[in-house]
Parts: structure tokens; sequence; C-alpha cells
């Protein structure tokens, strides 16, 4: 029974810090604190230590010996070749998926859009994580296990970097168009217009991101209006 409610802290505790890295709360130039973090959210180190060994297998983190763990830093370098790799991979893979789609696989396809249409203008630490279940529903159907996985993967690193590009104006009206599209291809079949729009859809984020970059704008995220609670705030849901 203890070992249960471990690993829920523990997933809470990741689902939590994995937010304010994500929404860009937590800063790449400073250590996490464990001791204070730990307090902050109320819990054992057991439960911290576990989300933070899981954050870095993500990619979101980094430990350093004698030093602790760091938030990774965002890059140029990082978001071309994370774009570079699902320009090769996503759109041929969901035109297959469109085409071999059942109708329970459709209907869970169109349940993760409207599960991102419902996020849009909320935290974008969810609309992140909605984008990514969306993205991946268009490939899984395709029943090729590995490709499916390196999707997934791939979207949980571009989370950060799909916040960063939906913050200047119009950004998530015009995502929300672009996915609507994307769906509706996805539900006619239409492989050809499907794997056209996505290349589109994910080359036009890349395009937009590389001029943030050069711009230096890539992370002044609002966080007044879009981050969750301080993770203080937090302390009642993780225990």
């Amino acid at each position: 029974m203890t070992s249960i409610v471990v690993r829920t802290l523990s997933e809470r505790v990741f689902e939590i810090v994995r937010e304010q890295i994500v929404i860009g709360r937590l800063a790449t130039d400073t250590p996490i604190r464990q001791d204070a973090l730990a307090a902050q959210l109320g819990v054992s180190k057991i439960p911290l230590r576990e989300a933070l060994a899981r954050l870095e297998q993500e990619g979101l983190l980094v430990s350093h010996a004698n030093r602790g763990y760091f938030v990774q830093p965002m890059s140029a370098e990082q978001v071309d070749e994370i774009y570079a790799l699902r320009l090769t991979i996503e759109p041929a893979a969901a035109a297959h998926a469109a085409l071999v789609a059942d109708g329970a696989a459709r209907a869970q396809t169109a349940e993760a859009f409207e599960r991102l249409d419902s996020a849009a203008g909320s935290n974008l630490a969810e609309v992140a994580v909605r984008n990514r279940d969306f993205h991946t529903a268009l490939v899984r159907p395709g029943g090729r296990l590995l490709t499916t996985q390196l999707v997934e993967r791939l979207s949980i690193l571009a989370e950060r970097y799909v916040v960063a590009h939906l913050q200047p104006a119009g950004r998530e009206s015009r995502a929300h168009l672009e996915h609507r599209g994307l769906l509706d291809a996805w539900m006619a079949r239409d492989a050809v217009t499907l794997e056209a729009l996505l290349l589109q859809h994910i080359a036009g984020t890349l395009d937009d991101l590389k001029q943030q970059f050069a711009a230096g704008t890539e992370r002044k995220v609002r966080i007044a209006e879009f981050s969750s609670p301080s993770l203080a705030d937090n302390r009642h849901q993780v225990r």
C-alpha cells in the first residue's frame, strides 16, 4: 500500500515540476534545490527524486555531479533537430494511419482534437500536452509501434517549444485552424492532402521558432497570463 501512495505522489510531483519547466518558471541557470522544492510541495524527498529522475529521462533536466539537477536549456540547434525528425517521420506516418484507422481509432482522434480545442486559451502547458496527444493520435492507428513511440517522444521534447511558439498574438488561432484542417483531411482519409498539410504545419512552426531564436524571444513567456499557480500553491494537491 505504501508503494502505491509513493508512486502516486511521484506522479503528481512529476506533473507539477514538469509544468513549471515547460512554462519557463524554473530557470535553466539555477540548480533545483531539492530541500526547498520538497518543502514547497509538502512531500518527502523520495517521490521528488523519482520525479526528477523521470524528468531527466524525458530530456527536461540534466544532472551534474556534485551540483544536482538543472533545467535543460532550450536551443536553436535542438529545435532544428526535433522538427527535422518530425518532418521526416510524422507526415507519412499520419497519412498511413488515416488510411487504416478503424472506427474506434477515428473516434479517439476526434476526441483528442476536442480536448486540444477545449484547452485553447488556458494554461499553455496544458495546451502543449493536448497538442502532443493530438499529433500522436494522428499516427497511432497506423499500428507501427516504434514510429508512434518516436512521434510521441519528439512531441514531448517539443512541448517547451510549442509553448514558446504560441506566445505571439494570433498563433493559437492559426494553430487551431491548422489542426482542424489536419483532422478534416485525416477523417476523410485524404492521405495526400493530410501529408502536405502536416508538412506545412511542422515546417511553419520550425520557421517561426527559428525567427524567435534569432530575435532572442523564444523564452519570453507571458507567465502571469498563462502559468499555473506556484509550486507552493499546489501543495494541497500532492498530499
